[in-house]
C-alpha cells in the first residue's frame, strides 16, 4: 500500500519544526529516521495531515558531553553511532550492547535514538536501555523545554509524555560510576526479530565487593519497560550470587503480565523473564569486577 496524501515540510530548526507542529497539533507527526513511521503509514494505520521532517534540523544528531557529566543524545543520532562512537562504548556500554540487537544494520543506520523512544514499541531495545540507565528526556514545546524521566514518559503501548505540538529533542544519561557493570541480552525468534523479551541491568559494586545499587528493565512485557522498584532494597548490601539473581528473576518472573501473540505464550514470556533477569544482573556483576559466586 501506499500512504495517504500529507503536506510535507523540511524545517531547518527546532524553532521552525515547532511553528509548524503548531498548525495542526493532533495531525501532524514528526519524521525522524522513519524506519517505524514509514511502514505505519504505507498500512494506513497512521493518517496524518501533515508530516515535519527533522533530517534537516541542525543540532539535533549530537553526541555531547553536558557540564554535569551526563552524556546527551540529540534526537536525530543514528542508532549505529551507539556501536560506533567511543564516547558511548566507553561510559555507556549497555546502549553499545542493545544497539547490536536492533533489527539489522541497514535500519539502524537510518533508525534514530529518539525516534524509538519517541515511538515506544513494548519490545524495543533502546526503551528499555535507557529505563536500566533512569535517563531523563528533554521535550520542547511552545512553552519552553521540560525534562521527563524514564519511568514518566513511557506510557502505554505506543504511547508517550509528549503532547501534541512537542519535540523529542534529546535524552540525557549519567554514565555508572567506576565499580560499576551493565548487560542486555534477549530473546528473539531470529536475529535482528523483535524481543520476545529483553532485559537490560546496570549494578554497582561497593568496596567490600556488596551491591549498594542495581537496575533491571525488561522489554516485551507489557505495554511499557518494566522496572522492579524493589530490587534495590531486596539487592542492596547482599553478596552479587546466582542465588540471588534467581529469587530476583522468580520475583520478576511473578509479578510482570505478558500477553499472548503469535510468537509467543504469555507464560513463555514469564519464564523467559526470570531466566533473562537473573542472567542481565549476573553479567553486569561479572563485569563490575566480581565473580558471581555459584
Amino acid at each position: 500500500m501506499k500512504p495517504p496524501p500529507f503536506d510535507y515540510s523540511a524545517p531547518d530548526s527546532v524553532a521552525e519544526a515547532l511553528e509548524l507542529l503548531q498548525r495542526a497539533p493532533e495531525e501532524t507527526s514528526a519524521l525522524a529516521g522513519g524506519q517505524s513511521l514509514v511502514p505505519v503509514l504505507n498500512m494506513r494505520l497512521a493518517q496524518p495531515l501533515a508530516l515535519v521532517d527533522l533530517n534537516r534540523v541542525a543540532g539535533l544528531d549530537a553526541i555531547e558531553t553536558t557540564p554535569e557529566g551526563r552524556v546527551r543524545f540529540g534526537s536525530m543520532v543514528r542508532q549505529r553511532r551507539l556501536e560506533s562512537e567511543p564516547l558511548v562504548r566507553d561510559r555507556l556500554p549497555l546502549l553499545t550492547e542493545a544497539a547490536v540487537h536492533i533489527a539489522h544494520l541497514a535500519i539502524r543506520t537510518r533508525g534514530t535514538v529518539g525516534g524509538s523512544l519517541a515511538h515506544a514499541d513494548p519490545s524495543a531495545e533502546l526503551p528499555a536501555a535507557v529505563s536500566a540507565l533512569d535517563g531523563r528526556m528533554l521535550v520542547r514545546g511552545p512553552d519552553g523545554e521540560r525534562t521527563v524521566p524514564a519511568a514518566d514518559f513511557f506510557l502505554g503501548p505506543l504511547t508517550t509524555a509528549i503532547e501534541p505540538g512537542e519535540l523529542l529533542v534529546a535524552v540525557e544519561l549519567e554514565p555508572p560510576p567506576p565499580g560499576s557493570g551493565s548487560a542486555f541480552v534477549e530473546v528473539a525468534r531470529t536475529h535482528g526479530a523483535f524481543a520476545l523479551a529483553a532485559a537490560a541491568a546496570v549494578l554497582h559494586l561497593d568496596e567490600s565487593g556488596g551491591i549498594d545499587h542495581a537496575r533491571v528493565a525488561l522489554a516485551g512485557l507489557g505495554g511499557v519497560p518494566h522496572v522492579p522498584a524493589w530490587l534495590d532494597e531486596v539487592a542492596g548490601g547482599e553478596a552479587p550470587d546466582e542465588a540471588l539473581f534467581r529469587r530476583v528473576g522468580e520475583r520478576v518472573r511473578d509479578e510482570v503480565e505478558p500477553f499472548d501473540d503469535v510468537h509467543a505464550s504469555a507464560q513463555y514470556r514469564k519464564r523467559i523473564a526470570a531466566v533473562l533477569t537473573a542472567r542481565a544482573l549476573a553479567t553486569a556483576a561479572a563485569r563490575a569486577g566480581q565473580r558471581v559466586a555459584a
